[in-house]
């Protein structure tokens, strides 16, 4: 019994773990990548490369498969105690971070601009993107004679 109580918070550990590393990263990419892009595209279609929807097309695939995977095996090969573990782990993590992945969570952006700064075109856009001053980005995009800006209010 006692075992089966080690290996039950393992799986619990586990699905918290899964759910943080792919299922985040999924979330991230339709809840913040790919608004802000499209945003940006919004603006000016050269304000960032198209090479930044492949690059979360990418991620998005990668998530999605590695997850199928994952729950593939757990599913098919796991006992039943494993499974709810599992899941109630990975439930959990979900409750944790949903409301932590949106744009407008300042943390979030930043981690946008820092995944996001090699696809942009303009040298000093892309520095103030990297080193995740937000405040210059709208200076900056003054500069360039746009009157719209990507950056959201942050709660």
């Amino acid at each position: 019994m006692e075992t089966k109580i080690l290996i039950a918070a393992g799986f619990f550990f586990f699905g918290w773990l899964w759910f943080y590393i792919f299922m985040r990263q999924f979330l991230f990419n339709f809840l913040t990548a790919y608004p802000l892009i499209k945003k940006m595209q919004s603006i000016d279609k050269d304000l960032i490369a198209p090479g930044s929807r492949r690059y979360t097309a990418t991620s998005v695939f990668v998530c999605l498969l590695l997850s199928a995977i994952i729950l593939f095996i757990i599913l098919h090969f796991c006992p039943g105690y494993m499974i709810i573990s599992f899941a109630v782990g990975a439930f959990l993590c979900f409750i944790l971070i949903i409301g932590k992945l949106s744009a407008s969570n300042e943390a979030m952006f930043e981690n946008f601009c820092t995944a996001y700064c090699r696809f942009i075109p303009d040298d000093e856009l892309r520095t103030i993107m990297y080193n995740k001053e937000t405040k210059k980005i709208n200076k900056r995009l003054r500069e360039l004679g746009y009157h719209e800006s990507f950056v959201p209010e942050f709660k």
